[in-house]
């Protein structure tokens, strides 16, 4: 994947956030569909823009960091 197709997938991305947030959703549905676009949005900048897409044991690590703060953000917004 070129940069330009990445910075195509973020403009479709923030597409999508901007439409989700018009979308009037609240509640648990919301907080899950903000937090996975966050999470493909931050996958894509860190793979393509910050290069660990050519470190697969860096960007593993960071995927597994970006999971685990992102579940416990779901989690914490869902409990609350």
């Amino acid at each position: 994947m070129t940069v330009t197709t990445a910075w195509a997938l973020l403009i479709a991305l923030s597409a999508a956030s901007t439409l989700l947030a018009a979308s009037g959703l609240q509640g648990a549905a919301f907080t899950v569909a903000v937090l996975v676009l966050a999470g493909w949005k931050s996958r894509l900048i860190l793979g393509r823009y910050l290069g660990l897409a050519v470190a697969p044991v860096w960007q593993r690590g960071f995927d597994w960091i970006l999971a685990l703060v992102l579940i416990l953000f779901a989690v914490l917004a869902l409990a609350a």
